[in-house]
């Protein structure tokens, strides 16, 4: 167990929730910071809420943020297979190991016994847990029903004194009463295994160094610990990661319909980004740092950085975070990726390139777009009030004056290329002895009816064409 061997494991119940992915994260880095091995496996034993196309899902995440698996159901591996419901077989032998050695037992009750069990716990005010019925029945008692042909369970012997004690690197060393703890099924009437055992076993089997997962299965894992030591199996290191939370009472759920990554992706948020926000979402840099790329998340990870404390989502923040990851983007990659949410907005012919380019520094988030491009199929309704601006100095009335003196220059104007019809705007409004802005702001109000738009009035004519600019002022003026 000298290379470290970390699985991300998924139950394919739907789309990729961020608090799990996250979690694949983690589990990613701690494998990759020490040169281990990173395993995808699969674990679809819960057949009731599994979600066809799910695993698909699952692959496709994890491609698309670049977290690459080494072993895997699609890759295979020497430990394989990687679906848990692949490997049924073979739980139950090691299940009737630990019957053999005294850690486990064959349990005969029925669900109406286990019932009036726990309805006379609830009366008396106690928590529910199975009594023991069948734990201390001899070898011919367990003999005999076997041969009678009973449904049984097997359940897990747990001491019945002392502590069951474990170190966790984020929470700890943590220890429990062993009486607190329940003989918990481990091979249900049906043969199959419960998650929590097929949980262990696998991990031993794949020779799992490092268990990363949420703080909700620190409970369980003295149980786990007790099925280890019953086994006579080294323990692996655990890591577990506070909940990811929606406010200060509410844990963020898939159940709930809580944002997936598939969700912030439809949104226009970019995978990079979203990975980088899950990184800080309850784990810390030193420094001021906050950008990170996937490599440098790899050099920097250091699992003892992971906070005790709830992480509250905030999305503040992953607007901020995706805004630095947008701008960073090459042109033509911002262009290719705003196009779709052009195409929802905008149906006839404008300038894409120098439309990204004005709305490339200004994007937050790619489905911010549309909103603001609602212009340019048709003239919005504009209120005079809108030309009075006490920055840029005007008013409905030099509005006015400063349309009709624009339009013969714009009508005149053969290079129409944003640089040149600015050149042009700039040269009148200095005849004039006005600033750029007093000329400048009515136009942009004319051709788009919007005190705010992705770019200035001389942009948004380069982007519109001539014959639409010209045809707009004259509407404007009219209106006047």
């Amino acid at each position: 167990m000298s290379t470290v061997r970390t699985r991300f494991a998924p139950s394919p119940t739907g789309y990729m929730h961020v608090g799990n992915l996250r979690t694949a994260l983690y589990t990613y880095l701690q494998a990759r910071h020490n040169g281990g091995t990173f395993i995808l496996r699969i674990e679809d034993t819960d057949q009731g809420r599994l979600v066809e196309g799910a695993t698909d899902i699952i692959y496709g995440t994890l491609k698309a943020t670049g977290l690459t698996w080494d072993e895997g159901p699609d890759v295979g591996g020497p430990v394989g297979p990687y679906v848990q419901s692949q490997r049924m077989g073979m739980f139950k032998q090691y299940a009737e190991q630990l019957v053999k050695a005294g850690k486990a037992y064959y349990c005969f009750c029925t669900e109406e016994r286990l019932n009036e069990m726990h309805e006379a716990q609830r009366a008396a005010g106690e928590m529910t847990h199975y009594d023991g019925h069948c734990r201390h029945l001899s070898a011919e008692e367990v003999a005999a029903k076997l041969a009678a042909g009973e449904p049984y369970v097997i359940r897990q012997k747990i001491p019945e004194s002392g502590v069951a004690g474990f170190d966790d690197v984020v929470y700890g060393h943590i220890e429990v009463d062993v009486r607190e703890l329940d003989d918990q099924i481990l091979i249900k009437t049906d043969g199959m295994p419960t998650y929590n055992f097929a949980n262990v076993v696998d991990d031993h089997l794949m020779g799992i160094t490092h268990v990363i997962r949420g703080s909700e299965y620190l409970s369980s894992t003295p149980k786990y610990n007790l099925l280890y030591d019953a086994f006579g199996w080294e323990k692996p290191v655990y890591i577990h990661c506070p909940p990811v939370m929606k406010d200060a009472q509410n844990k963020l759920s898939k159940r709930n319909g809580d944002a997936s990554y598939q969700d912030l992706v439809a949104k226009g948020y970019l995978p990079a980004a979203v990975l980088n926000y899950l990184l800080l979402l309850g784990w810390a840099p030193e420094g001021e740092q906050e950008i990170f790329s996937l490599d440098e998340m790899i050099k920097i990870w250091d699992p003892s950085r992971i906070s005790k404390s709830p992480a509250i989502f905030d999305p503040l923040k992953l607007r901020a975070i995706n805004a630095a990851y947008i701008r960073a983007l090459p042109a033509e990659e911002f262009r290719r990726l705003a196009d779709p949410f052009i195409d929802s907005a905008v149906h006839c012919s404008i300038d894409r390139d120098l439309l990204c380019a004005n709305l490339q520094p200004r994007c937050e988030v790619l489905e911010d777009i549309p909103p603001q491009l609602d212009f340019f199929d048709a003239v919005l309704p504009i209120d005079a009030e809108m030309y009075r601006n006490k920055k840029q100095k005007t008013t409905p009335e030099s509005a006015k004056e400063a349309l009709t003196a624009l339009l013969p220059v714009l009508e005149a104007q053969t290079d129409w290329t944003r640089d040149a019809i600015f050149e042009a705007c700039k040269t009148l409004a200095e005849s004039m002895e006005k600033k750029n802005g007093w000329l400048l702001f009515p136009l942009g109000i004319a051709l788009s009816g919007k005190s705010r738009t992705p770019g200035g009035g001389t942009d948004l004519a380069a982007m519109m064409g001539k014959e639409e600019t010209v045809k707009r002022v004259k509407a404007a003026l009219e209106k006047l």
